[in-house]
């Protein structure tokens, strides 16, 4: 059986992400897979690439050859350099930076949101300030003018 270590599209339309599959070279694309080594999503800033290595040298060690996308993820993860015995074995993939979690961006956001509650309630105030000390001001002037009549 001639094996293929290729790219199994899965996700919806528009948004695909790919399994790194090992599958039978007669199988059609999406169709039943020997063995899932792995994942990737080009959606994301830099791509996602997630990659067994212990299972693509073994694979690789057996004989299954990888399609032209697939040689090209191995490349970047430097396990095709690690199966030929080259340099560069690390390979160029590139992680996303760790941010702050999720609990902190969401504390942030809503301590944003409670400066934001707090300056326009301020505002509020102080407009109704204003209006009160406007009215007091116009009273006197409205009262000798009702005196004289």
């Amino acid at each position: 059986m001639a094996t293929k270590i290729r790219l199994k599209r899965m996700g919806k339309k528009f948004y695909a992400f790919y399994r790194v599959v090992i599958m039978d070279s007669r199988t059609k694309r999406d169709g039943r897979a020997i063995e899932e080594i792995g994942t990737y999503n080009p959606n994301t800033q830099p791509s996602t690439i997630v990659i067994d290595s212990e299972r693509a040298q073994y694979w690789l060690g057996v004989g299954a050859q990888p399609t032209e996308q697939v040689l090209n993820l191995l490349k970047i993860t430097g396990d095709w350099q690690k199966f030929k015995g080259l340099e560069g074995a690390e390979g160029t993939l590139k992680t996303v930076e760790a941010g702050p979690d999720a609990a902190a961006r969401v504390e942030a956001v809503e301590s944003q949101a409670q400066k934001l509650k707090a300056a326009k309630s301020e505002a509020e105030a102080k407009a109704k300030a204003e209006a009160e000390t406007a009215a007091t001001e116009e009273a006197p002037a409205e009262e000798p003018a009702a005196e004289a009549e």
